[in-house]
């Protein structure tokens, strides 16, 4: 962790002092911005490793369980911080991109179906979980099959979501060996499922379709990456409404996400162990989900609000004229020696 930062340090200093323009600096930036972004990844696993650490998990025939649930629960996490990104600014990206988001979903579910297709049995004997989880994997590279097929063309598709409602109906009839794993499992798995519905409402009514673009959207058009494609002025209180909707997804996804993590036997055991009932440890679960959201959605309006992403002031005749739209960041006029405004930008 410290040698991502050290670089981070150094790359930051170098940039400031704006040298080797044309060779070096360019280069620079890349690294710059791929480190910064890995960051999330990063720590997620620090703070992921630790508390396995300080538990004492994942030992000896436990590794299995671990990677199962730790794997694919930050895998759920890591869908609705992307779905999220593009909600709050990508979707100019997804229309530049002539792809819908169902066909990155259809691939990514493809791929992870073929691996656990062929990892999820171990030893010569199938036990009923091994079995369950195979077929699980054949569900997922066929659906994902089927939704690369039907969202070419930049077509919307509902079959990720049935995938998802599928996957959540089949954890919710988990056996488990303790009460509360049960109960547990069946509360992720619902959570899943409603996930998958809202999906589906979301494709189907409310962006039934992204319009692509070949040019980045003018700073004053209503379709710009902070709008929806197709959609009603920002202005009304229907537009509100399918913003706010639109949100419901990725938080289902984070939620459940953090309750299949939480729900390896281990953890299970020891929770069992405490006296604690799954009513109370589900809503934990769901209290950690709403931190990470409110701490996603935060970090994505921090990006799209600050730095070279700030909104831009013009100067002309009449002084100055600010078009920021944040009273949290804008950036700082400057005087000249005659007496005239203008705005210190990057260059500078």
């Amino acid at each position: 962790m410290f040698a991502p930062i050290i670089l981070q340090l150094l790359l930051g200093i170098y940039l400031k002092l704006h040298i080797h323009e044309e060779s070096v600096r360019p280069w620079a930036v890349r690294v710059h911005g791929v480190v910064g972004k890995s960051y999330p990844v990063l720590g997620w696993t620090q703070m992921l490793f630790g508390a396995i650490t300080f538990g004492g998990y994942c030992r000896g025939d436990n590794l299995g369980q671990c990677l199962a649930h730790y794997i694919m629960g930050t895998g759920f996490i890591a869908y609705g911080v992307i779905m999220a990104i593009m909600l709050l600014v990508g979707e100019a990206w997804i229309r530049r991109s002539g792809r819908s988001p169902e066909w990155w979903d259809s691939w990514v579910i493809l791929l992870w179906g073929i691996v656990n297709t062929f990892t999820e049995h171990r030893g010569s004997g199938w036990s009923v979980k091994d079995m369950q989880h195979t077929v699980l994997g054949i569900l997922w590279w066929a659906g994902g099959l089927l939704g690369v097929i039907l969202a070419r063309n930049n077509q919307r598709t509902v079959v990720p979501s049935i995938i998802i409602i599928i996957t959540g109906w089949a954890f919710s009839e988990h056996a488990q060996a303790l009460m509360i794993s049960t109960r547990v499992h069946a509360i992720f798995g619902y959570t899943l499922m409603l996930a998958g519905i809202a999906r589906i409402i979301e494709v189907s009514f409310i962006t039934p379709k992204f319009t692509p673009i070949t040019e980045p959207p003018a700073a004053d058009d209503n379709h710009s990456e902070h709008t929806l494609a197709d959609s009603p002025s920002s202005a009304t209180g229907l537009y509100q409404a399918v913003r706010a909707f639109r949100h419901l997804p990725p938080f289902l996804l984070v939620s459940a996400g953090v309750q299949f993590m939480s729900a390896t036997d281990e953890e299970l055991r020891f929770v069992n162990g405490q006296g604690m009932d799954h009513v109370t440890y589900i809503l934990i679960m769901f209290s950690i989900a709403f931190i990470i959201y409110a701490l996603v959605v935060g970090l994505i309006r921090l990006y799209a609000t600050s730095g070279r992403n700030a909104p831009s002031s013009i100067a002309n005749e009449g002084g100055i004229e600010l078009t920021a739209t944040s009273k949290w960041y804008s950036r700082v006029p400057d005087t000249d020696v005659e007496g005239e405004q203008h705005i210190v930008g990057e260059d500078e």
